[in-house]
């Protein structure tokens, strides 16, 4: 039985003036506890599903529920939810720990309860002896760490991130997202981040939400988004994926047989279709998943290479199979002797085992 969820969004429409539809009915469970991520390409209405749970945007119709309880006309500051800005939007003329503690000066505490509360959160994000220093004095990643501080001293429910890292550069963006990840499973509270970067969202979420034109595409955790995506939309945005147009071959057990012009694939199927013999459906085959040879064999098909680009230990192959299909492979470098070059013609086949989804629209 699936627990009872910390937040709910209900039927969840939001449009905008000029008739923009920011969401279509969307309906969201966001379970206490867990780190969940808002995922897709600008204007799929990520952002939006934020600002309404935060209370910055009121819905054109639906309700936001925290515990049961309906807080769709409740404002921002009446609910327990913080929110990390992508800007940081932090205040320049106040040091580390005035910043951190500007929520808190809000509130009936004491100035030593307050020093304390400000003292914790600061150590959580590993900034205690930073207290005193300027904002300005702050690189980046302090700066972002100093944001995280200020939003969780004050105990949310829920923290809400609105594209915390992209501001900042590759290598930094990867330590801030094990520290993310960190201080999520230790403070234990829900974690809602929004971002358009699915490596950031495949790193550090319990389940992701692929969103796309106001709706929800599918929510899942990030081994089953990226193993069995359950639109093409899916398959097409988490990482790379060949969607081949196939013929049904036949079933064997609970494999569906398939070809790809001269490539004979297997996929599964979620819902237990099986289609009519001769019908076509579209196949979801990941680069990593077809091998490459030099040599035809039994199960190969000859694939013409236009385009080889270096990845470390492998090389990826953009080939043409058929009649101008394109397909794109991971090969590992000079596997077997072979080097593969533009013009070569690779023997391609699917891995033994390999788990294609057949794809609904």
């Amino acid at each position: 039985m699936a627990p009872d969820p910390l937040v709910r969004l209900e039927a969840v429409s939001k449009v905008f003036p000029g008739g923009i539809v920011g969401l279509d009915a969307v309906d969201l469970d966001i379970i206490s506890g867990e780190f969940i991520t808002l995922l897709g390409p600008s204007g799929c209405g990520k952002t939006t599903s934020l600002r309404v749970i935060a209370g910055f945007e009121s819905p054109s119709s639906g309700k936001v529920l925290l515990d049961g309880r309906d807080i769709t006309a409740l404002r921002p500051f009446d609910r327990p939810v913080n929110t990390v800005f992508q800007d940081y939007a932090l205040f320049p003329h106040m040091n580390v720990a005035e910043n951190v503690g500007f929520g808190l000066s809000l509130r009936k505490l004491t100035s030593a309860e307050q020093a304390k509360r400000v003292g914790e959160a600061l150590d959580m994000v590993g900034l205690g002896d930073k207290l005193r220093a300027r904002v300005l004095e702050l690189s980046g990643g302090q700066r972002q760490r100093v944001a995280l501080a200020r939003a969780i001293v004050c105990e949310p429910r829920v923290l809400l991130l609105d594209e915390p890292l992209s501001a900042l550069d590759a290598h930094l963006r990867e330590q801030m997202q094990i520290e993310l990840k960190r201080l999520q499973s230790r403070l234990g509270t829900t974690f809602v981040m929004v971002t358009h970067d699915q490596t950031e969202a495949l790193s550090i979420s319990d389940r992701i939400v692929v969103m796309n034109k106001g709706r929800i595409e599918q929510i899942a955790p990030p081994a089953t988004l990226y193993d069995r995506p359950a639109t093409k939309f899916v398959a097409s945005f988490i990482g790379t994926m060949n969607l081949l147009q196939s013929r049904f071959l036949g079933r064997d057990g609970e494999r569906l047989r398939f070809a790809a012009g001269d490539l004979p694939l297997e996929a599964t199927s979620d819902n237990g279709e099986t289609p009519a013999a001769g019908d076509t459906r579209t196949i979801g085959v990941r680069p990593e998943d077809l091998l490459a040879a030099a040599e035809a064999a039994d199960g190969t098909a000859p694939a013409r290479v236009s385009g080889v680009v270096f990845h470390g230990r492998t090389l990826r192959l953009h080939a043409q199979i058929g009649q101008g299909t394109s397909v794109v492979i991971d090969a590992p470098r000079q596997a077997e002797g072979f080097q593969f070059n533009v013009g070569d013609v690779a023997h391609i086949s699917l891995r033994r085992g390999a788990n294609c989804p057949m794809l609904s629209a």
